[in-house]
């Protein structure tokens, strides 16, 4: 079993009263480890493909045998995309970035409050179930855009620095159809220290 549940890096409460305890749970430990598990079985007749990074995996779909490219797909996109999920929430979140994240922001939207509208239209916007996202595109700038399903961005030579999961079993329990209520209250456990720290670590692999 080469994959892993990550732990969360704080309890399932400590989002409230944004998110409750109750989805954070289920959403950890029965969604994320449902995508482990079936990651897991699709890579078990295919010794080669273990050697690889889950990066690899999905930044070289094409290369993947085509009876188990869409379990990898799908299956390492949820891992992927959960386990950066967790670390950009925080118990001490919310407000507005500081430091060069900022200065992105300002320099493409003018104002935050212009970047959080863009990035909550993308966020609405989502047919069924997917991520809105912020990327950094290859030459350095900034992009708000959304996936379907456990589509990852890397996929797309993206890279992520912040996203947002609006399928219905992250909110549904708290908000049930009320998607732009679970989005407005997102805002208030973001962790932009941690979305500083993946920009700046982006910026310096680019």
């Amino acid at each position: 079993m080469k994959y892993t549940l990550p732990p969360l890096p704080y309890n399932y409460g400590a989002l409230e009263p944004y998110i409750d305890a109750l989805t954070m749970e289920i959403h950890h430990n029965k969604h994320q480890q449902a995508y482990v598990n079936n990651l897991n079985k699709a890579l078990e007749n295919y010794p080669n493909l273990q050697e690889k990074t889950l990066e690899w995996l999905l930044t070289h779909l094409q290369e993947i045998p085509e009876e188990v490219r869409t379990a990898i797909k799908n299956n390492g996109g949820g891992q992927w995309n959960h386990s950066f999920f967790w670390p950009v929430m925080s118990p001490k979140g919310g407000g507005q970035p500081k430091g060069m994240i900022a200065q992105a922001i300002k320099k493409r939207y003018g104002t935050f409050e212009a970047f959080q509208a863009d990035f909550n239209a993308k966020a609405k916007g989502v047919f069924g179930s997917g991520w809105a996202w912020l990327c950094v595109a290859n030459n350095g700038e900034i992009v708000v855009n959304s996936t379907a399903n456990q589509d990852c961005p890397i996929t797309n030579n993206l890279h992520p620095v912040l996203g947002l999961d609006v399928w219905e079993h992250a909110y549904y329990l708290q908000y049930q159809n009320r998607r732009p209520d679970y989005i407005t209250a997102w805002w208030h456990v973001i962790n932009w220290p941690d979305v500083e720290e993946q920009y700046r670590m982006v910026l310096d692999n680019l």
